[in-house]
Order: C-alpha cells, then sequence, then structure tokens
C-alpha cells in the first residue's frame, strides 16, 4: 500500500535524504519519495504504520511535520507549535559538528605561531579567517546544489537570486586562499566583511522571526539548527575583519 504525505521543514536535498532515511529505517516500510519542491511524500508499506510514530521518529532527528494528506488531519503530535523543554540542549548537541571546527581552527592558529616562535595578532587573525573560509566552503561543496537552496532560506540575496548559493563557496574559497597568501588583506578583510555582514542580518532576521530552519554553514551534510551560535560565529569574523582593516590603514 502506498499513503501521501505533507512533509514541512524541510530545505535542502540533505533534509531529504534525512527524512527519506529515518522513515525507511521504520519496520514496514518499503520505499520512500520526497519531491522538495512541494513537500510531498509518497511512502509504501508492507503494513499500515500510523501517522504519530513516523512524526515521532522524525522528530528525534529535526523539526519536521509530517501530515496525513488522505485524512487531512495533522495529529497532535505534529500540530503543536510549542518548542519542547530540552529542545536548545538538543540544538546545542547538533552543532558538535560546527563547534569541533572551531576547535580545530584555533588550535591550527595558535599551532602556527608555536611554530613562528612569537605571537602575532595579525597573523592569528589572518589565518583563523583563511582558515574557516577555506573549510567552510569545502562542506558546501560537497553539496552545491543543496547549500544554494538551504542558504536561500535566509540569506538577503540568495533568497532573490539563487545563483548567489551556486556562487558563494568559490568566494568564501578565493577568500580563504587570499588570506593565507596575504593578498591585499585591506580589499580581502573589506570583501568578506560584506559577505559576512549580509550573511548576519540574514540569520538575525530568521532568529528574530523565530523560524526553526535549517543552518547551511556547513552545508548540508550536517543538520544544523540555526541557533545564536551562528550568529555569534559571524560577528566573530565581522569583528576580526573590522579589526584587520583598521590595523591596515
Amino acid at each position: 500500500m502506498t499513503h501521501s504525505y505533507k512533509i514541512t521543514g524541510m530545505t535542502c536535498n540533505g533534509c531529504v535524504s534525512s527524512v527519506s532515511s529515518i522513515l525507511k529505517k521504520i519496520d514496514g516500510i518499503k520505499d520512500v519519495n520526497i519531491d522538495l519542491s512541494t513537500g510531498m511524500a509518497s511512502v509504501s508499506m508492507e503494513k499500515h504504520i500510523d501517522t504519530e510514530t513516523m512524526q515521532q521518529k522524525l522528530l528525534e532527528k529535526g523539526n519536521y511535520v509530517l501530515t496525513d494528506i488522505e485524512s487531512g488531519v495533522t495529529n497532535s503530535v505534529e500540530a503543536s507549535t510549542e518548542i519542547p523543554q530540552d529542545d536548545s540542549a538538543s540544538d546545542y548537541k547538533r552543532l558538535y559538528p560546527l563547534f569541533l571546527v572551531f576547535f580545530y581552527l584555533i588550535g591550527g592558529v595558535l599551532l602556527s605561531q608555536v611554530i613562528a616562535g612569537s605571537w602575532n595578532t595579525m597573523k592569528a587573525m589572518q589565518y583563523f579567517m583563511g582558515g574557516f573560509f577555506v573549510v567552510f566552503s569545502f562542506f558546501k561543496l560537497l553539496d552545491l546544489k543543496g547549500f544554494a537552496y538551504s542558504f536561500s532560506t535566509y540569506d538577503p540575496i540568495a533568497g532573490k537570486w539563487l545563483g548567489y548559493g551556486y556562487i558563494y563557496p568559490f568566494i568564501e574559497l578565493a577568500l580563504g586562499i587570499a588570506y593565507f597568501m596575504g593578498i591585499n588583506l585591506v580589499i580581502t578583510n573589506s570583501i568578506s566583511l560584506i559577505i559576512v555582514s549580509i550573511g548576519a542580518l540574514g540569520v538575525a532576521k530568521t532568529l528574530l522571526d523565530k523560524k526553526r530552519i535549517q543552518c547551511a554553514c556547513l552545508g548540508t551534510v550536517f543538520n544544523l539548527p540555526m541557533t545564536k551560535v551562528t550568529l555569534t560565529e559571524n560577528s566573530i569574523m565581522i569583528l576580526m575583519a573590522t579589526i584587520m582593516i583598521f590595523l591596515l590603514i
């Protein structure tokens, strides 16, 4: 038997893959086909699986809401818009990959200063910015299309022109290389300041609107939630770029 459902909360191909994988692991479900553009899902079952069971499984991995199209009713689990008490804690657990990346970046910067034999604040910030852009562009390029669509859900420019999401990782990669090579750091920092500030505005608006969407900072490889941590990350980059510009001019 095959049933149709409406699933909301998916913002990219990574979300589609995640939802499909979760549903396929439920005993009795044979196949799942999802159309990201419409949010429609066709689920083939060997036996009847109630909507609440599927919804509970989805809530364990993300903020996806599943509605039975045939009955036209969203069950009580789905209908609740109240955020669970431990939701914030769950969000921070899901941010572990982001924290780990920052830990490695900071560790790499400290190691570079140890090798240099003396502390140089300018060089430390330069290498951190370079590492940030190179590493983050890498994860985005693993699923360029998925990133572009996810990025368009909150970035002001990508929201109006999807193409910006496709070229953004390459802009980050170019900036990372420029930082490592020390190429015209005033211009490099100025470009960084502009694009990161624009992104921060989108993140801030999303948080103010209390929207629960996927953060695309590490592409779609990880299902990272959009939280204040994302805004803090952008703020750090803005601060570093601003300080470096003032130190250089």
